[in-house]
């Protein structure tokens, strides 16, 4: 659910963290979908990313790197109750790692903020050639609140020793300071359109978040490491289409990457700012 929500839809201003420690991405595939009523089937197989099929990846004289392809596929029922919108949702993924594997399969995340290429916590390469996760999604929407709960497992087929298991989740509650409610729409959160938006009498629609954001990378003797997250967000959408987004997180992290006086247990503090348009 977090993964396909919009960049400038979300609640916060990036992610949960166990989206990019799985790697998490835009891939070339074929997909397709059902819908009917409030039950939403999706399916696909998938390649690498564009630049990974590249010729040049690898070198001049290298040819299509990264040959990998996966399975997956996600099934929602979203019920309406009374005037709450409810959504249950599931997903599967299977990864071929193919000449991938050669390097090895590496989950690893950022401090919060994607403005820095600095991991806290990385696992480093596993000799793995497939992987295997599943997600399970909760939220719900009802008037000017809305709240959510989803996590994410994975397993990796190692070749070198047991199978390594990760896993990650995120669970977060929202309200509107404005009279407006959270957008939802084919098992996605959508665009919020403002009910009184500047220039038409109002101010815009003006929402706080918080969240709490884990993710374990320990697993059998790959250690690493573990975050947890307490984030808040306010966002402001004067008109619709148009965002400022700023965030504060503390992330709490055990078994990270050592600081220079060797520590590998410590706390990081993140203030980002965000403006998004959405077009």
């Amino acid at each position: 659910l977090d993964e396909l929500t919009g960049d400038t839809t979300g609640s916060t201003m990036e992610r949960a963290a166990f989206t990019d420690a799985f790697n998490f991405e835009r891939r070339i595939g074929l997909s397709a979908q059902y819908k009917r009523g409030a039950l939403l089937a999706q399916a696909g197989i998938f390649t690498d990313d564009v630049g990974s099929l590249s010729n040049s990846n690898d070198g001049p004289s290298g040819g299509d790197e990264d040959n990998s392809f996966s399975l997956d596929g996600r099934i929602v029922f979203a019920p309406k109750l009374g005037d709450t919108q409810l959504h249950f949702g599931g997903s599967a993924h299977w990864r071929k790692l193919n000449r991938i594997a050669e390097a090895g399969v590496r989950y690893r995340q950022r401090p919060y903020v994607h403005s820095t290429n600095t991991r806290l916590i990385d696992t480093k390469a596993i000799d793995a050639d497939r992987e295997f996760s599943y997600g399970a999604e909760l939220a719900a929407v009802r008037g000017r609140w809305h709240g959510v709960v989803e996590g994410h497992w994975l397993r990796a087929n190692r070749l070198d020793g047991p199978n390594p298991s990760f896993w990650g989740g995120y669970a977060e509650i929202g309200y509107f300071l404005t009279d407006d409610s959270r957008a939802y729409e084919n098992g996605i959160f959508g665009n919020t359109k403002p009910s009184k938006p500047v220039g038409k009498g109002g101010i815009g629609a003006v929402q706080l978040n918080l969240r709490y954001d884990y993710l374990d990378l320990n697993s059998h003797d790959i250690r690493g490491g573990t975050q947890n997250g307490y984030i808040a967000a306010l966002v402001w959408t004067p008109v619709q289409y148009l965002r400022f987004n700023i965030n504060y997180a503390y992330l709490d992290y055990t078994g990270a990457t050592a600081t220079a006086d060797g520590r590998r247990d410590y706390g990081v503090q993140v203030i980002g700012t965000r403006f998004e348009l959405d077009f």
